[in-house]
């Protein structure tokens, strides 16, 4: 019949060419299975030579995937193209571009705040436990992940910042640093001489600081004149005390003006 001898030729043509194809079989077997093992041992160098780069293991393993899945692909491509799959090849490519600009266009914000992340964890302008002010947020760094920063503010508030918003914007890392000025505004009653007044108050500012050595000043207090209005004199006062982890700037900073205020107030400087 007809229909069977159609069917045996078509057999016999796909018979011929699978034995034609062998070799090219047998090469793109070979390859894709050496860069099959090429992908895990390039896993494996980059991995461990991004651990010797960033302490962070998430960066270290994302590199090493990343590093893997490019020269697994880059055998892929060469076997099919080893077996003339050439036209294969062109739409796979073509539907990775089309598909990788639609998710580009989707994932946008999501993709910079990724990008974003991992600049933050390999330059490291902040780490876990700093205190840092950014997007007009202050607070201790609690998590540092690829898609955002966990703070908790000095409210008790959990605040989650995308990294994307924290790379565009100025950040103050107070952590850095090792003291912290507090400004003080003061109005206090004059005469005449003005002198007089002003050298009290810096010696009584002097022997608050003497008696305030716990809570890591720094620096001699400095008084300025700001202002005068009527019979009051305007004065700004200025101290530098301790930044460090272990003191709580905000205690200090509350224990150190209220000792100033009672001991100005004791000298009849301020009504």
């Amino acid at each position: 019949m007809e229909w069977t001898n159609l069917i045996w030729e078509k057999l016999e043509r796909w018979t011929q060419a699978a034995i034609r194809m062998l070799p090219n079989l047998a090469l793109a077997v070979i390859v894709f299975t050496a860069f099959f093992l090429l992908a895990r041992l390039i896993r494996r160098l980059v991995y461990k030579l991004a651990c010797r780069i960033s302490d962070k293991q998430a960066i270290s393993n994302l590199l090493a995937t990343v590093a893997h899945f490019i020269v697994f692909a880059v055998g892929l491509f060469i076997s099919l193209e080893i077996l003339k799959l050439d036209k294969a090849v062109s739409s796979l490519l073509a539907g990775a571009g089309i598909i990788g600009l639609a998710l580009g266009f989707a994932f946008q914000d999501l993709t910079s705040n990724f990008i974003s992340g991992i600049y933050i964890t390999f330059r490291k302008p902040f780490d876990v436990g700093h205190i840092i002010e950014t997007n007009g947020f202050t607070g201790s760094v609690e998590n540092i992940q690829f898609r955002s920063t966990t703070m908790r503010t000095f409210d008790g508030l959990h605040l989650i910042i995308p990294n994307k918003d924290i790379f565009q914007k100025p950040i103050i890392n107070h952590s850095l640093t090792t003291e912290r000025k507090i400004e003080l505004h003061v109005t206090v009653p004059f005469n005449k001489d003005p002198a007089p007044v002003l050298e009290d108050i810096v010696q009584t500012l002097r022997n608050v600081v003497k008696k305030e050595r716990q809570s890591g000043v720094r620096k001699a207090p400095e008084v300025f004149f700001e202002n005068i209005e009527g019979n009051n004199l305007k004065l700004l006062v200025s101290l530098w005390i301790s930044n460090s982890r272990e003191s709580s700037f905000n205690q200090a900073r509350h224990r150190l003006i209220t000792q100033v205020l009672d001991a100005l107030r004791q000298k009849q400087l301020l009504p």
